[in-house]
């Protein structure tokens, strides 16, 4: 974390690819590494390789490397948004690992896209800057809330984003405003480009925040846990499973459909919070996918409404 000798991240910061440089952050890479110990729900079979990227230019290297052999790849923050398949990844998977944070002019922060969005708003709120407190709870990236738009108590990451620095489909590495990454809710223009060859990386992103006093930004997080500790699992999971439907919350109508508590293997929809299924132990990817499955077909038969999913399944899912 630092205070602010960091310069922004701007396309120009990025250096050349450099081919030579590429077999050592290769020879890093994990083979037949088990997804499962890299995501929140602790599932997921094994990726072909796998490999932390520690920075925004080694990612922008990593991805160029994948790109340029027509390796498949997949970007993962921390895990905390998707369901792995039992058979794993195949490809190299990428961990956005670059963490460096800057504040500048006071109430603007700069953040590489693998921070954690936590942090980001637990250093915000010590320094006396508000607009990521009700992010205290969310353990994800900066880049994956952002594809998201991640938000919680009616508060969003697009409503405090200012631009991003992303690499393009082509190589190249471009900024783009609030405006140009399209947030809506839950979603975003990166949303679902992974596997369509236009995929855009986010680097990093900028935020501007506002000046609040401290204790008050600290007083809101503690109410902020302890609803979230009050309302939500602790047991193993993606957090939401579905989308907020028009009317209702994904909760309130899984719940009405008898399935609260409900079990397939050691997955379970959370007795606590039925828009949670949640990793009893020795879950596998196919018991959460059967869950999914039967909580939207339910609810579609009483309700005669889809719920969206919000987690993002990932790997071989043999369609």
């Amino acid at each position: 974390m630092l205070s602010c000798d960091l310069a922004p991240l701007r396309p120009c910061d990025l250096a050349p690819l450099r081919p030579c440089d590429l077999a050592p952050l290769l020879s890093r890479a994990l083979v037949n590494e088990p997804m499962s110990l890299h995501t929140s729900f602790r599932i997921g079979g094994p990726a072909d390789l796998y490999v932390v990227a520690t920075s925004a230019q080694e990612l922008v290297e990593l991805v160029s490397l994948a790109r340029e052999q027509g390796l498949p790849y997949l970007i993962i923050g921390r895990g905390t948004n998707v369901l792995v398949a039992d058979e794993g990844v195949r490809g190299l998977v990428i961990e956005n690992g670059g963490q460096e944070i800057c504040f500048e002019d006071d109430a603007v922060l700069y953040a590489e896209s693998g921070a954690s969005l936590k942090d980001l708003a637990h250093e915000s709120a010590r320094r006396g800057l508000g607009g990521l407190e009700w992010a205290v709870g969310i353990p994800g990236s900066v880049g994956g809330a952002i594809v998201g738009n991640a938000g919680a108590y009616g508060c969003y990451v697009g409503d405090v984003a200012r631009k991003a620095t992303v690499l393009a489909a082509d190589g190249t590495v471009r900024e783009l405003s609030a405006e140009e990454m399209g947030f809506g809710y839950r979603t975003s223009r990166f949303k679902g480009q992974a596997g369509e060859g236009k995929q855009e990386i986010i680097l990093s992103a900028e935020f501007v925040l506002h000046a609040e006093p401290a204790h008050a930004l600290a007083e809101k997080m503690a109410d902020y846990t302890r609803r979230r500790e009050a309302s939500q699992p602790t047991e193993p999971s993606a957090g939401s499973v579905f989308k907020r439907t028009k009317q209702y919350p994904a909760g309130f109508l899984i719940e009405q459909a008898g399935l609260k508590g409900a079990r397939i293997g050691d997955a379970q929809i959370s007795p606590k919070h039925a828009n949670f299924i949640v990793n009893l132990g020795q879950a596998r990817a196919a018991d959460v996918k059967a869950l999914v499955d039967l909580a939207q077909q339910r609810v579609r038969e009483r309700f005669g409404v889809e719920l969206e999913l919000e987690i993002e399944l990932v790997g071989e899912w043999n369609g």
